[in-house]
């Protein structure tokens, strides 16, 4: 089981339902509200790299499920600057339902690995990559906004047992309440700003996430001596979680973690 911790680095927001542009770069970022698709069009180049991963993180907090980013109208001015979204997708690899597809023109078939972006599948055509993204099942994601309050995390718990309890997944309901109580808690004591909860299933795991308005970084300094008191959460969700870690999105952060049954059978059977 393992924490990943990525250094803190700076964002820039992009507004939803607008377009994000910010001085001196060539590259324009425009955000459907109504729909899953992010238009980009001019010249990618590094300058404007930041503000491409931010518009699209920014988008998949605000909407469960994954998006298409609409490269037709897009133009890479450097090689450094195709990395971008691979970076995304490893990112938010193991956030609750989400994924980033592409519509690229000059791929060579539905779904081709054969791009200019490597490590992103991508169709020719923007109704392919829609179709796509409609063969995804959305049924099986839960989302809750939630307050800074101390009736966050009983709110939480009891959002995982409906999903665990929906998705027969018993064996995880205990560990992923622990889990989730943690990260709640730490948004309350330490963000003190309102929460976006998510968990979904994915193939055989749990996939829960905790998205809050704070950068302030979490800190995992291993084992707590048992004469401590408290500052063990990181710890608990580290024990509980095959993998866990913390993602800077624009304006805040999320704090994700994944559950499998076979490490709760060998940590309470």
């Amino acid at each position: 089981m393992t924490g990943i911790d990525r250094p803190d680095t700076p964002y820039l927001g992009v507004p939803s339902g607008g377009a994000a542009a910010p001085a001196g770069t060539r590259c324009r970022v425009e955000v459907d509200d109504s729909s899953a698709v992010v238009r980009l069009s001019g010249v990618l180049d590094p300058a404007a790299a930041d503000t491409v991963r931010d518009a699209l993180l920014a988008r998949l907090c605000d909407r469960p499920g994954p998006i298409v980013a609409d490269v037709t109208r897009l133009r890479v001015d450097e090689p450094p600057g195709r990395s971008v979204f691979a970076q995304v997708r490893r990112e938010v690899a193991d956030w609750p339902a989400a994924d980033l597809l592409l519509c690229d023109p000059a791929v060579s078939g539905a779904g081709s690995a054969d791009t200019a972006f490597a490590g992103v599948p991508a169709w020719p055509t923007l109704d392919g990559a829609l179709a796509a993204l409609a063969a995804t099942p959305l049924a099986a994601v839960l989302t809750v906004d939630l307050p800074p309050t101390v009736e966050a995390a009983r709110q939480a718990r009891e959002l995982v047992a409906t999903g665990c309890r929906n998705w027969g997944m018993p064996a995880l309901t205990e560990p992923a309440q622990i889990a989730v109580t943690e990260m709640v808690n730490n948004v309350v004591v330490h963000a003190r700003t309102v929460m976006n909860v998510r968990l979904a299933p994915y193939d055989n795991t749990l996939q829960l996430s905790v998205r809050d308005h704070s950068p302030r970084w979490p800190t995992f300094a291993g084992v707590s001596p048992p004469t401590r008191a408290g500052g063990r959460g990181l710890l608990l969700i580290d024990t509980m979680a095959r993998r866990w870690g913390t993602s800077v999105v624009p304006d805040g952060k999320v704090i994700w973690c994944v559950l499998h049954p076979d490490d709760e059978a060998r940590a309470f059977g």
